[in-house]
């Protein structure tokens, strides 16, 4: 005889951390764009938990409070003006086909917020490269506006198309503030680093991941800086821009697709961040972060093996010594 389960949702402390820690970008998405961020994220949300739904239904199984940080992060990588419909199927594929279809939480290979932004990146581009709109600023910013007005010139939308259609950069504060066009949650650097602190006090995050991938990144935009100033921002300006901080605080860190050992996580990130910085200078994608995590993903598994045998091999030897 089967027992029904009464519980609505799994308990997961640490995805609990991380969605309270999200809390400041999500206010800051309102001040920056407008109400309209939070219905975006509203209706993700729906739809991201009765996807889980529809899986974990069969198997008598509660929704984990996991696919509520998935649906989060996937909405602030979003721009404000997203279409309900796209944004609704981009959550439908990242929980289906990047979470479930592998078994669920825990035996995921992928991020399924980043899936979910690929899909729609390659699926429907004009939404994540044409529509943006412009910031509020001052009091009481986009509290008082359902969604902020749009901008006419594309190559001036955000500061990485800005700088490579225009050759024009936008000031390191504004940057820093938020006082930029770009999706919800990665506009502001200030607020990103507040919650990162706070993660990585609590020990919600682990140190290494969030480290790794900037400073494989500065290490990189160094170089590309020096060799081909033409086509590279300075380091700064590029780890400021294009949503690099928020998904090496909340992407690179997901406990399940990142590595275990410590080796691993040092060599996860470092990659991370060379490869973001090879594709935004040499490559069609303005932002490449995204792409690199994915890339990561499919080594983390044979990265924490072989470390493991590396690992086993050494102690042998010195037991054998």
């Amino acid at each position: 005889m089967k027992v029904k389960q009464n519980i609505l949702f799994m308990k997961q402390p640490i995805m609990r951390k991380v969605l309270f820690s999200l809390f400041p970008i999500i206010l800051g998405s309102i001040y920056f764009f407008g109400w309209r961020s939070l219905s975006l994220m509203m209706v993700v949300t729906c739809f991201g938990i009765l996807t889980e739904y529809i899986f974990k239904r069969k198997q008598n199984k509660p929704v984990t409070e996991a696919v509520l940080v998935t649906c989060v992060l996937f909405t602030l990588t979003l721009p404000v003006s997203m279409p309900y419909w796209v944004a609704i199927v981009g959550i439908i594929f990242g929980v289906a086909f990047a979470k479930e279809v592998f078994g669920g939480y825990g035996y995921n290979v992928f991020n399924p917020a980043l899936v979910a932004r690929t899909f729609l990146y390659i699926c429907f581009p004009e939404y994540l490269t044409v529509s943006w709109n412009t910031v509020s600023s001052g009091f009481p910013g986009g509290f008082i506006h359902y969604i902020t007005p749009t901008i006419e010139t594309v190559s001036q939308a955000t500061p990485l198309m800005m700088l490579q259609q225009t050759g024009q950069t936008i000031p390191l504060l504004n940057l820093f503030l938020g006082s930029t066009a770009g999706s919800l949650g990665e506009t502001s650097a200030l607020l990103i680093i507040l919650t990162a602190i706070v993660l990585i006090i609590t020990k919600t995050i682990d140190w290494q991941l969030v480290a790794s991938p900037i400073i494989g990144f500065i290490g990189m935009a160094t170089i590309t800086y020096l060799f081909v100033p033409t086509k590279a921002p300075s380091p700064l300006y590029g780890l400021l821009s294009g949503g690099f901080l928020l998904l090496s605080v909340y992407f690179v860190t997901e406990p399940i697709t990142s590595p275990k050992t410590n080796e691993g996580k040092w060599i996860y990130g470092l990659f991370i961040g060379i490869i973001t910085v090879l594709i935004r200078v040499f490559g069609v994608f303005v932002g490449g972060a995204m792409f690199a995590v994915l890339i990561m993903n499919t080594f983390v598994p044979i990265m924490d093996a072989g470390i493991k045998h590396l690992k086993s091999m050494k102690k042998r030897k010195q037991v054998e010594a």
